[in-house]
């Protein structure tokens, strides 16, 4: 299967250091080298880099690695294809409009059988279970709410009910956003760790490199990173458990209980 990477913070940060340990997973340290993608918000616009090509080898995710993007909104994909043929329409992760605003979405995991019915507004332009499941939950929520954007705990619950049925079907492991709130599910596997105020050195596990956040950020400053398993060595990851939305805004997960 495939691996993921978000990150969501309070003021716009590069995720170049995170991303130097995650592309190596693209076929060095790891044989996820079906193809790759990043997406960075940047106010109402989506920056968005794909390549079939493995990451570890791919000339656009060099140039990722060195150019310092600043965004608060970040979903990266390396993937190790289940279902569609190895190509640039089947690489994470996947960008749609809905109200106004874009919504990209990345997922880790395998949907055996997956097609979803009545699906009218948006449809896959590839072949692969993720977009397939990406299209239908923003159908649904496109249905639900047809004169615009909901607060954000009832737009939770509704994306609670989608995921609860798509996971019925496989494991689905996701990363979702619009630039504004930035929702992460783990159906199997998904860590998350939060940097701010004493910040410390931290390792990367796949490549012999540290930071000294001390250095590079401000006591203001606060980054959450999510990853299909931890990128550090020295750091501690909190386990995202199985079944668990969180919704992260400003560095900080949030989740919602019916009440």
């Amino acid at each position: 299967m495939c691996q993921l990477l978000g990150m969501n913070c309070n003021v716009p940060t590069d995720i170049c250091f995170s991303f130097e340990g995650f592309s190596a997973r693209g076929g060095k340290t790891d044989d996820h080298s079906d193809g790759w993608g990043i997406a960075f918000f940047e106010g109402k616009g989506c920056r968005m880099f794909l390549d079939a090509q493995p990451s570890v080898a791919s000339p656009v995710a060099e140039f990722v690695r060195s150019y310092a993007i600043h965004s608060t909104h970040v979903i990266a994909h390396i993937r190790k294809a289940t279902q569609g043929e190895v190509a640039l329409h089947n690489c994470h992760p996947f960008r749609r409009e809905l109200w106004g605003q874009y919504w990209v979405f990345a997922h880790n995991g395998n949907l055996p059988n997956f097609e979803p019915e009545n699906m009218g507004f948006y449809q896959a332009v590839g072949d692969t279970d993720s977009e397939k499941a990406f299209c239908m939950m923003l159908e649904t929520l496109r249905s639900h709410f047809p004169h615009g954007k909901p607060d954000v705990k009832e737009l939770y619950f509704v994306l609670q009910e989608i995921t609860a049925v798509i996971a019925k079907v496989g494991i689905f492991n996701y990363l979702l956003s619009d630039g504004i709130h930035f929702f992460a599910y783990c159906s199997t596997k998904l860590s998350y760790i939060v940097r701010q105020a004493p910040f410390a050195a931290a390792h990367l596990i796949d490549q012999d490199m540290t930071v000294d956040f001390r250095e590079v950020t401000t006591e203001r400053d606060r980054v959450a990173v999510i990853a299909t398993t931890p990128l550090t060595d020295n750091e501690v990851w909190t386990q995202i458990q199985p079944g668990e939305l969180l919704v992260f805004q400003d560095g900080l997960p949030m989740k919602y209980a019916f009440s």
